[in-house]
């Protein structure tokens, strides 16, 4: 049976960068439980590897254990391992037949640092360009999270108890993410399951995105590979072109997957820029319905599709955002919010680090 509207999303951070235990992700995610049937859920966690920090932490998800030392071989060309660990879990009844999961932290070896200049940009690139790499040529295994301080942690299961299989209650982090997962399109299986992440970038997407053969197009020109079945995937590789390759403030790049309609356009006082964009990149345009929260380490993004066929709630108190499919995730957690948004079709929410106002289109909202 088809449900047009499942799947569920939340997120939560604070702007101060004070820490938030993972235990409260859950519970957001947790009251939207119907939402969701099972076959699919899962988090991202920023600020939740302090000692770790300036490590790559690469979170893996291995079908056998032939894939998995066939990347060990690989990492060790270009990186040193500082520490390799089984992602720590706890049997359960609910949540069955999980792949090898394991976390690296990783730091480039002193010769790429070198003839990469010590250019942070040009370090990310190849770091980048290697986990694209391993995702599309090796066999049954996936990188699923690999920036810095910050790990994904997924599954097929229920949300809530996909949190109590990783123990996400031992994590404390500044952000968080979450999704609960009916799919309709695409199947249920482990690594197609949200968040869908590239270094520190990732994505929780609730809906459909109809442009998806488009969109793969246009990143396989872009030498980005869609491996994971699922339509989520090109959300999370557009953002990182236009955000980190072509230098699109995420103000500018949610006009680009969210574009307005022509006859918007020629009425906006922008219309310039925004007809630009549109011609520029066509093909990056998301088509369907969907609501999505996007999370970096310094900001967190939530946004409609440009009529609204999916829904979104945002809710402040203190330093503290609050994003979710429904109200009843934030009060959850927090049952007297200062204040809530509704984002209207096309418009984006913004949370920034260390800036105590979210800005929804042209509108500042003071927390």
């Amino acid at each position: 049976m088809k449900i047009p509207s499942g799947c569920a999303i939340a997120g939560i951070m604070d702007t101060t960068g004070a820490k938030i235990n993972g235990q409260q992700i859950r519970e957001m995610i947790k009251v939207m439980h119907e939402r969701s049937n099972g076959l699919g859920g899962g988090f991202a966690g920023y600020g939740i590897y302090p000692e770790y920090k300036d490590c790559y932490a690469f979170h893996i998800m291995a079908m056998t254990k032939e894939s998995q030392n066939t990347l060990e071989v690989e990492l060790s060309k270009d990186f040193t391992i500082e520490l390799s660990e089984e992602i720590p879990t706890v049997l359960t009844k609910k949540i069955q037949n999980s792949p090898i999961l394991w976390r690296y932290f990783l730091t480039l070896k002193e010769n790429h640092i070198k003839n990469l200049d010590e250019d942070e940009e040009q370090i990310t690139e190849f770091v980048k360009s290697r986990v694209l790499e391993w995702n599309h040529v090796l066999k049954d295994l996936y990188i699923v999270s690999s920036g810095k301080n910050m790990g994904v942690f997924k599954g097929v299961g229920y949300p809530e108890d996909l949190a109590d299989f990783y123990q996400l209650e031992e994590y404390d982090g500044y952000i968080w993410t979450a999704h609960g997962r009916f799919p309709t399109n695409t199947p249920g299986w482990w690594a197609g399951a949200h968040p869908l992440a590239l270094m520190d970038l990732s994505v929780v997407h609730n809906g459909e995105i109809s442009s998806y053969g488009t969109n793969k197009r246009f990143l396989e020109m872009n030498n980005y590979y869609c491996d994971l079945r699922t339509d989520t995937e090109v959300i999370a590789y557009i953002i990182d072109l236009l955000n980190n390759k072509h230098k699109l403030p995420m103000e500018l790049v949610y006009k680009v997957l969210a574009a307005p309609f022509w006859a918007k356009i020629d009425k906006s006082e922008d219309r310039e820029l925004l007809t630009v964009l549109r011609k520029t990149y066509e093909s990056a345009l998301l088509n369907g319905p969907f609501s999505i929260i996007v999370a970096n380490p310094t900001s967190m993004v939530g946004f409609n599709d440009r009529i609204k066929l999916r829904p979104m709630v945002v809710g402040y108190k203190g330093s503290k955002v609050y994003m979710a499919s429904e109200e009843a995730a934030i009060r959850v957690v927090c049952p007297e919010p200062d204040k809530f948004a509704f984002p209207k079709a096309g418009e984006a929410v913004i949370a920034h680090l260390d800036q105590e106002v979210a800005r929804v289109g042209k509108k500042v909202i003071s927390l």
